[in-house]
């Protein structure tokens, strides 16, 4: 009798603690529920609320035809400084002068660190903190063996099929005769500005050169401390990986950047008697070291705010994983990571890119050579990733270094100032689109003025199809005549809203 006593004790006591775990499960799927119903954004300025300048007159077709005049000069930057055809820039700015008349009597020029470019346009009011916007004349080169692949020649700058066509159309040639055109429109308006433009334009941004560093001195020696600044963004498409709709995203930060130089030594010697190990070898153990230690996935900082922000255009799944991130945090990093693009902006990321050995097939390197490339995501420091990487490589007879001074990643910009508030609504103006913040994966010469400016955005106005994006530095990079027209009309509208 005991027993079934006993018996029945526990299956009572098992019917209990189901009917709690039910219960609980019933009490959470309540709390997911009403989480996802009534999640809301950060806070976000209403766009519509800022009233934007009236637009100027452009002529997107003959903007076309002086973009693809500034094509034809081929300033491109190269890994050796040394293989730099310096008289393309000349030429540029030399063009740049006689086209934009209008905008180069109402601003003042001056050339730094050989050829990057400082721009004035005096406002009326000195006790206005100024606003700079940035874009730069190099670009990079072709990959040898791909000018073929082109539909049109590289340094064309051919017009066709609506497009203007060549290396720098989107990066950043683009960007650069827009603001020129739209400081010649409304130069020739008589638009005289309150608050100062200034508009620098480096020479070598494409190898994290020094133009735009001197200029930031410069302008700090003045002590200028700007009301914000505005640099290229890459960050506007036709087809948000989570919405499946275009989105225009004005990146707030920008993630942090060095390469790490490996370095292995060995005797070297002929091919048909290899010891045991060689340099190439080593080398490629270290290599693999390092990057298979891949630094962890987070959802913080600008790139969380950045998702947030899409919430209310999300579908019913990714809004409820975006607003209990309590419970399903891990499964949104995994959406987010599905692709390269995404998994760039959750952590640090690690890329072999070059490689160095021995000149010939048959003759073993003394020295091998690799570099690995890092983008740092927020909260991640270059001093951090080269004690890592040193622990991965553990005893391997290998020497580590920076190949120049490594970037650290930057702090992020307001999403509630003026500046926010201006270039977000220009920009939904321009696209139509939906505006959010964002992470900067690549790097721009806005790092260095950070110290001037405050409040840092990188946005380039243009939404380009996942398709589209791949020219970027890759092959029949092209933009649109009517979306330059856009372009110019972002920038022309920027200027007389925040200075006028």
């Amino acid at each position: 009798m005991a027993s079934s006593c006993f018996g029945e004790g526990y299956m009572g006591l098992g019917r209990t603690l189901g009917m709690g775990a039910l219960a609980l499960v019933a009490v959470g799927a309540g709390v997911v529920v009403v989480r996802t119903a009534t999640f809301k954004p950060p806070a976000q300025t209403d766009l519509k609320s800022v009233k934007l300048a009236p637009a100027v007159q452009v002529d997107a077709n003959l903007a076309a035809q002086h973009l693809g005049q500034a094509i034809r000069f081929q300033t491109v930057t190269h890994q050796n400084p040394a293989d730099d055809q310096l008289g393309e820039w000349d030429k540029l700015q030399a063009w740049m002068i006689t086209t934009y008349p209008a905008a180069h009597r109402a601003m003042s020029r001056e050339v730094v660190d050989g050829h990057t470019l400082i721009y004035t346009w005096a406002g009326s009011d000195p006790s206005l903190k100024p606003v700079i916007l940035m874009a730069h004349q190099d670009v990079v080169p072709i990959t040898p063996g791909t000018e073929k692949d082109w539909k049109h020649a590289p340094f064309g700058g051919e017009i066709a099929d609506g497009y203007v066509w060549g290396r720098g159309a989107f990066d950043d040639k683009g960007a650069l005769i827009s603001i020129f055109e739209g400081v010649e429109a409304l130069a020739q308006s008589g638009f005289k500005p309150k608050r100062t433009i200034i508009v620098v334009s480096g020479h070598n941004e494409e190898t994290r050169g020094g133009g735009a560093k001197v200029a930031a001195e410069v302008l700090k020696q003045r002590g200028v401390q700007a009301y914000f600044l505005l640099d290229e963004g890459f960050s506007g498409t036709t087809q948000d990986a989570f919405t499946g709709k275009p989105l225009a995203r004005v990146l707030i930060a920008e993630k942090g950047y060095g390469t790490i130089r490996i370095t292995a030594n060995a005797a070297g010697g002929h091919s048909s008697a290899p010891p045991k190990e060689t340099a190439v070898a080593t080398l490629a153990k270290a290599v693999l070291a390092i990057a298979d230690k891949p630094y962890p996935m987070k959802l913080q900082g600008p790139v969380r705010t950045s998702y947030q922000a899409l919430g209310p255009q999300m579908g019913w799944t990714d809004r409820m994983m975006l607003a209990n991130l309590w419970l399903f945090g891990p499964w949104l990093k995994q959406r987010i990571a599905a692709t390269p693009v995404g998994a760039a902006g959750l952590h640090t990321t690690i890329a072999p890119t070059m490689l160095e050995g021995s000149p010939k097939e048959n003759v073993l390197p003394q020295k091998a050579v690799a570099r690995i490339n890092f983008r740092l995501a927020p909260g991640d420091t270059t001093a951090e990733v080269m004690e890592k990487s040193k622990a991965a490589v553990g005893r391997l007879p290998v020497t580590l270094s920076w190949e120049k001074p490594p970037f650290e990643p930057t702090a992020a910009s307001s999403t509630s100032s003026d500046g926010w508030r201006f270039i977000s609504a220009a920009a939904g103006d321009a696209t139509g689109a939906p505006v959010a913040p964002g992470l900067m994966r690549a790097g721009t010469d806005s790092w260095f003025f950070r110290p001037l400016a405050r409040d840092t955005y990188l946005f380039t106005p243009m939404l380009l199809s996942p398709d589209e994006e791949k020219m970027v530095h890759g092959t029949n990079e092209k933009v649109p005549v009517d979306g330059l027209g856009k372009m110019i009309q972002f920038y022309a509208r920027l200027i007389a809203t925040a200075a006028g």
